[in-house]
């Protein structure tokens, strides 16, 4: 009459599946309670109200012929639902809990409504359809029992006395709550094992998570991103692109490599990619590789802001970068790093196949073509600070950078001369009104940006200015006081 929940345990089911095999310990295995068995002990407790309320003479005797139908549905039900074409019909649990409505409102109604028996019928009826449907299965089943009880009603009659026998009345509410506690025991288990699976789901989760952002560092992040978004396929594919194309390496990194010890050495060359990594992020730059004291950039992939911003971003990254070298520099000199390490940069802009490089089981993302070998020989001619960039990233930015012809160069790929330029600052930043101001001599060096200093900071330095300007003053008066008492 009744089908038992399974809702629960299906969701479970495929949480289980997701997660993989279950683990060896503390793992609640989901207790198989499905429709079948439920129905089963439903018609089964019927079939014992029947056979009780019959011999107690609080139903009529032909009632016995329905034992054998409450015997005999379950497993007709399960075959219908198995083996039949209703298999593949949608809400088949539910439409069959309307049959079981009907069937359990033509029992009541035959029974003649006699009270203790007909509620516990309807209570079995409604405590599945509320579990396994919800409201609207509860309003359904309703329906649909009121119309069974209806043809029953219609069929024989309602009782002569309402009230039923005490043991009829008994065995009805036992099994009736035999039922219930039953059903209510697997819900409980299937409850805690769904509880388990959206607990391990979310440690599984938390791990992919911590893994992908281990990941994450072996890739530039817009490329993980792509990736993790699904923007991105991870096969071997590669198209022609227009980006902006940056190298740099250090100048007397090899005698510094020289003199260092070889920890020493890795913490500083770590310490400066990671200073000029960030510089890159900032700019929206794609981090290629790092070969050496050298870093390979390119704007324009996966994500671009149009030619003219890309190269404009990539020439004010290696702008940024010169700046950010000069403190570094200093900070090294402060820890006794006396050899005096530059940067030397060099940028071109030009169409590269960019995409998935290497094997199906190992690939490599990057770029290649003339324009990435132009802006490493623009890199190994450049002087120590300089900014090469070829005429076409000059064309995108020299209405907002300042730059200086330097000629041209002969390069292998290209059949003409490559006319070439140094980089020198913003336009912005030119003149009286320049934001960054450098000097830098034996014993003393200033770098100011005053675009980042806040108003608090701005105080701080100029007390800074005046001691230190009072300190010189007064060393400077120091050789006449001597002269006076020598």
């Amino acid at each position: 009459m009744i089908s038992a929940p399974a809702d629960l345990r299906n969701a479970s089911s495929c949480a289980s599946k997701a997660l993989g095999p279950e683990p060896a310990s503390g793992a609640i295995a989901i207790p198989p309670m499905p429709d079948y068995n439920g129905r089963v002990l439903a018609y089964t407790a019927t079939a014992v109200i029947i056979v009780v309320g019959v011999l107690q003479d609080a139903f009529p005797h032909w009632l016995l012929w329905l034992l054998a139908g409450a015997l005999i549905w379950p497993h007709l039900a399960h075959g219908l639902t198995r083996k039949t074409f209703l298999s593949r019909s949608s809400r088949i649990r539910q439409k069959m809990l309307l049959v079981d409505c009907v069937i359990g409102g033509a029992f009541i109604g035959l029974t003649g409504l006699v009270a203790i028996p007909a509620v516990s019928v309807a209570l079995m009826l409604m405590f599945s359809c509320l579990i396994i449907g919800g409201i609207r299965q509860w309003l359904l089943g309703s329906a649909f029992m009121a119309l069974g009880l209806v043809a029953g009603i219609a069929a024989v009659g309602p009782a002569d006395s309402f009230q039923s026998p005490l043991l009829t009345s008994l065995c009805a509410m036992a099994s009736t709550g035999l039922y219930i506690c039953v059903t209510a025991f697997y819900s409980h288990q299937q409850a805690r094992a769904l509880m388990l699976a959206k607990t391990q789901i979310q440690n599984q989760r938390e791990q992919s998570i911590a893994l992908s952002h281990k990941l994450a560092k072996y890739l530039s992040p817009q490329v993980w991103q792509s990736i993790f978004t699904g923007e991105r396929d991870v096969r071997l594919e590669t198209q022609r692109k227009k980006l902006a194309i940056f190298f740099s390496d250090i100048k007397g990194f090899t005698e510094l490599s020289e003199e260092m010890e070889p920890e020493a050495l890795t913490e500083l060359l770590n310490h400066y990619f990671n200073e000029m990594s960030e510089v890159a992020l900032k700019y929206g730059g794609t981090i290629d590789k790092f070969v050496g004291d050298s870093i390979m950039i390119f704007f324009g992939d996966p994500t671009s802001r149009g030619l003219r911003e890309d190269a404009f971003a990539c020439v004010s990254m290696a702008i940024d970068m010169r700046k950010h070298m000069k403190i570094m520099r200093q900070k090294w000199r402060s820890q006794g790093i006396k050899t005096p390490l530059e940067i030397r940069m060099g940028i071109s802009t030009g169409y590269a196949t960019v995409g998935n490089f290497g094997a199906e089981n190992r690939m490599d993302y990057t770029i290649i073509g003339k324009e990435v070998n132009l802006a490493s020989r623009l890199e190994s001619l450049a002087q120590p600070g300089e900014i090469l960039i070829s005429h076409e990233t000059f064309s995108l930015i020299k209405d907002r950078i300042l730059c200086r012809d330097k000629g041209e160069i002969t390069v292998k790929g290209f059949t003409k001369p490559v006319p070439i330029y140094e980089v020198v600052d913003f336009r912005r930043d030119m003149g009286p009104n320049r934001s960054f101001l450098e000097h830098e001599h034996s014993g003393f060096a200033m770098y100011l940006d005053s675009q980042k200093i806040t108003e608090e900071e701005r105080q701080l330095i100029l007390r800074a200015l005046e001691d230190a300007a009072d300190r010189l003053r007064a060393e400077e008066d120091l050789p006449d006081e001597i002269g006076k008492f020598g």
